[in-house]
Parts: C-alpha cells; sequence; structure tokens
C-alpha cells in the first residue's frame, strides 16, 4: 500500500513539474508571437507617459480593462519604433494642463484639437483630421448644408455641433428653424429615431455609432462643418527633437497606409481623415 501511494506521488510530482515546464514554455512562446506581431522587444525602453481621455474610437478601455483605440494603437507603434515604451493613463482632462506641466504625463494623444491651440505646445502632427458631421435619414430630401435652411437639428449641448448650428463660432450652416439640444448622445440619437428631429450632428466617431446600428436607415451629408487636426501635444518648449522624429514617422506611415488601416479597423474612413502630404501645413 505505501508503495502504491508512493509511486502516486511520484506521479504527481512529475506531473505537476510537467505541467509547469509546459506553462513557461506556453509563456515564452506567447511573448515571443506579442514581439513578433509588434516587431519590437519592449524589455529595457525609456518610459513614456500618455495622457488621454476616454473617447472611443480613439482611446479607451476594451471589456478587458485594456487600452485600446486609433490613438493607442498609433502611439504605441510610433513610441516603440522611437524607442519609447508607453504607460498610458486615463486623466481629470481639465487638468491635463497642469499635469503637464507638472510632468505627471510627458504628452497628451487622445484625438486632442490643434486648432486655436498652435502655440499652447510642442505638438506633433496633425497625424487624423477630427471631422463634425451631420447625418439624416435614408429617405430624407437634405442632400447639402442648403437644405437644412428651415429644418430642425438635434445636437449634444456643449458640443462643437451645438456651436456651429447655434453660431457662436463660425460657421458654414445655414440659419435652421430649430436647434434642439440634448444632455446624451443617446438622447440625440432617439430624437432622430422617433422623429423629433430632420438631422442630428456631431463628432463622426458618435455618429457613426447611429450609422452602424441603424443598418442603412441613416446616410451621413458629404460635407463637413468642421475639420479639426488632432496631434500630440507636449509642454511648449520642450521634446523638439522627438517631436520632429513623431512627424517623420506621420508622413512616412500617412503615405503607406499605415495610418490609414488603423484608422479603417476602428471604423473611420481613411479617405476623409487621414492627413496627406506635409504634417506642418497649415
Amino acid at each position: 500500500m505505501r508503495e502504491k501511494k508512493r509511486y502516486r506521488h511520484v506521479c504527481l510530482g512529475l506531473f505537476c513539474v510537467l505541467a509547469f515546464a509546459m506553462s513557461v514554455l506556453c509563456g515564452c512562446q506567447a511573448r515571443g508571437i506579442e514581439q513578433a506581431s509588434t516587431g519590437t522587444d519592449t524589455q529595457g525602453l525609456e518610459k513614456i507617459v500618455v495622457g488621454i481621455d476616454k473617447f472611443e474610437p480613439y482611446s479607451y478601455l476594451d471589456i478587458n480593462g485594456n487600452y485600446t483605440g486609433v490613438d493607442i494603437d498609433l502611439a504605441t507603434l510610433v513610441f516603440h519604433e522611437l524607442g519609447y515604451e508607453p504607460e498610458f493613463q486615463i486623466i481629470p482632462w481639465k487638468d491635463k494642463n497642469a499635469l503637464l506641466a507638472d510632468g505627471t504625463i510627458d504628452c497628451i494623444w487622445s484625438c486632442y484639437s490643434m486648432n486655436g491651440r498652435e502655440d499652447q505646445y510642442q505638438w506633433a502632427g496633425p497625424y487624423l483630421y477630427s471631422r463634425q458631421v451631420i447625418a439624416v435619414r435614408s429617405d430624407s430630401d437634405i442632400q447639402t448644408f442648403d437644405d437644412l435652411a428651415g429644418k430642425t437639428v438635434g445636437v449634444q449641448i456643449t458640443t462643437r455641433a451645438a456651436a456651429l448650428f447655434l453660431h457662436t463660432m463660425e460657421s458654414p450652416l445655414p440659419e435652421v428653424r430649430q436647434v434642439n439640444c440634448f444632455a446624451t448622445t443617446e438622447d440625440m440619437f432617439a430624437s432622430i429615431r422617433k422623429g423629433y428631429v430632420d438631422a442630428i450632428s456631431g463628432h463622426e466617431a458618435l455618429v457613426n455609432e447611429l450609422i452602424k446600428n441603424g443598418e442603412g436607415t441613416y446616410r451621413l451629408l458629404e460635407e463637413s462643418p468642421h475639420i479639426s487636426k488632432a496631434g500630440v501635444a507636449f509642454e511648449k518648449g520642450t521634446h523638439v527633437e522627438l517631436t520632429q522624429e513623431i512627424n517623420e514617422l506621420i508622413k512616412k506611415w500617412s503615405e503607406d497606409g499605415t495610418i490609414g488601416s488603423i484608422a479603417a479597423s476602428y471604423g473611420l474612413d481613411a479617405e476623409k481623415v487621414v492627413v496627406r502630404g506635409d504634417t506642418d501645413e497649415e
């Protein structure tokens, strides 16, 4: 009986050793596959802290709590190429300038508009265009901005779309009959689904959700009432050489389709959002 027990103990011990060895081997293989997929061994890279806002599909957390999005993928690719390991931090957006100034974060990379802020930061970019868009029902007779005259439009309160339709900022839009301002995106979507408004307007990342889930019920107007340039913001007067290196990669990857592929993988129209030509253009 004792010999049988010893035999079982020996077998169990050998099994545990074998299982541990296999787990180590699989872990090494998995890490090897991950490094091969990025083309970069991240060990020993200098850390760079990237401040982000939760803004799908640019920078957000997936269902497993992992950072993902257009900006996350592109920032990781850029910084690995330049010898850095990015550490992403979701920050209180109102505190972004203070966090940048005191060194808590090294840069802001989260679909951050350069427009009107050109002299406030040391910028890399632009790398993408960030567009405001207008959606209507597919059977609507609204085709152009002019067709919006006399119509009712839904927007989310305090957004750029609201400012454009209320004409509190420079706008190419006509005077509409009524601008309905909603507290949430869901309320704005419900307004067009129920026919309370003739059109809605907002950032393409949000409005594309309506288009996708509508399965042909809605469409976007070809024209965009406002286009911003998204860039990477560093503290003014710092990281001059690094921003130049980032710009070189942006130009290269814009031309070879790398940035377009990343944008398209998150549902953006690469032909309309990827910046072409010199990244320093005004």
